[in-house]
């Protein structure tokens, strides 16, 4: 354990938290994934939007049982710490490890390509690196100013991101074609259930980042009152959010249309506003995107925080000191670093599906540590239960159970490489636990 004089100071209220629950999810996915997803369904809208309600129905299931678990170890940390207690040493660390090298950082990079792929519309081409590796730098820099200073900027950029998302909701239905929503479900020759897994990893990716407030518990005034309130208020307003805009969307542009552009939603704004318009609400997408990575910079730093407090990272005793400002500016530092070299690739998609894939393993592992730690520990007071327990939690279970085997076996070689790479990553470090378990 670490030896700081200088302790993280409790500053977040629910606002706050919500805010970063809000401001992690609403990013780039609701903004960049109907590319793929309508490429996934050869340009048919049904089976989309079936898509968007089943998976956010699922997150509101899983968020209403991550929320019990939380309440109960409300450390900063969050998954590692919850599956260290409950399914021991290894599972708790495997979590952080993954979270520290491949998660969040991972995220980071890819809402950094986002930002930078976006900013084309004023840059042209050819510089999305570069923007890249500059909004996490800007990132970076505004969480080392102190937690209050990363909360209020989460705060500013939530609300500012609601503007396009507002804007395109409205005038959408206002000013749209009226194009078809549910027909077809699906193109000709195309697999039902193999189209759904590869739909709903990329509708988990829209809704990455509504765990991240367990990360930051330890910083919450009152996380037994304020925590739950945060997660399964903030991802009921995300889900609305989200089935709503798709509707807008497809209002405006056919599927087919907008399988074909990289940005459907800045295309969209553009049909509805014309060309100065869509620019301004193309800037707010960009505020959105950069939002969160802010919010993925700001948890996944307290992720590293918790593992050099274990000593299970390399430079563990430089990682866990805490700044004059009250925050772990050496492990911001480390997942904008890593973040940047992630940042190189400029793939968007790959590095959201690998993100979104090893998350998923561990957020079903920390579904079962709810209904694991309640035979454990019985008589433990619980000030929030899961409601219809445990019908919530194994449709929590079974859902992440469903994506990751489609997305290992039956959704193509490319997302069976990426899955696979993925878990390999996360192996990676039982070997570096044992090098550093021996130094200990």
């Amino acid at each position: 354990m670490s030896n700081n004089t200088t302790e993280m100071k409790k500053e977040l209220g629910v606002f706050s938290a919500m805010t970063v629950v809000v401001g992690c999810v609403i990013g780039s996915g609701v903004f960049f994934k109907p590319t793929a997803m309508y490429t996934a369904t050869g340009g048919a809208p049904g089976l989309a939007i079936v898509a968007w309600i089943i998976t956010s129905l699922m997150c509101l299931c899983a968020a209403m049982t991550f929320a019990e678990i939380a309440i109960l170890m409300p450390e900063t940390g969050g998954m590692p710490v919850y599956l260290k207690r409950v399914f021991g040493e290894k599972v708790g660390y495997l979590c952080g490890w993954m979270q520290t090298v491949i998660f969040y950082p991972g995220l980071v990079a890819a809402l950094g390509v986002a930002v930078a792929n976006q900013a084309k519309l004023f840059l042209g081409d050819g510089l999305v690196v570069p923007v890249a590796m500059a909004c996490i730098l800007i990132m970076v820099i505004l969480n080392c100013l102190g937690a209050k200073v990363g909360a209020a900027a989460q705060n500013i950029f939530t609300v500012a991101k609601l503007v396009p998302l507002v804007l395109i909701m409205i005038f959408g239905f206002l000013r749209g074609n009226g194009n078809p929503i549910f027909d077809p479900m699906l193109a000709d020759g195309l697999s039902f259930g193999s189209v759904l897994g590869q739909l709903m990893i990329a509708v988990l990716f829209a809704f990455e980042g509504w765990t991240n407030v367990g990360a930051i518990a330890g910083e919450m005034k009152d996380p037994g009152r304020d925590l739950p309130k945060a997660v399964v208020g903030g991802v009921a307003m995300i889900m609305a959010v989200y089935v709503i805009i798709n509707l807008a969307y497809l209002w405006v542009l056919p599927a087919d249309v907008m399988m074909n552009l990289e940005s459907p939603a800045s295309a969209v704004a553009m049909e509805i506003f014309g060309d100065m318009g869509g620019k301004f609400v193309s800037v707010g997408i960009m505020i959105s995107a950069g939002g969160a990575c802010n919010g993925f910079i700001l948890s996944g730093s307290r992720t590293a925080l918790y593992m050099a407090e274990q000593g299970d990272l390399p430079c563990s005793k430089t990682l866990a000191k805490i700044s004059k400002n009250g925050v772990p500016a050496n492990c911001i530092y480390l997942i904008g670093i890593l973040g940047a070299i992630y940042a190189l690739s400029g793939q968007f998609d790959l590095l959201t599906n690998l993100g979104t894939f090893v998350g998923w393993v561990f957020y079903t592992l920390t579904f079962a540590a709810v209904m694991a730690y309640r035979k454990q520990a019985p008589n433990v007071e619980r000030t929030y239960k899961v409601p219809l327990y445990p019908v919530i939690p194994i449709i929590a279970i079974v859902s992440g159970c469903y994506v990751l085997l489609n997305q290992l076996f039956m959704s193509g070689m490319t997302a069976t490489m990426i899955s696979v790479g993925g878990i390999a990553l996360v192996l990676i470090g039982l070997p570096v636990r044992a090098i550093f378990a021996k130094k200990r």
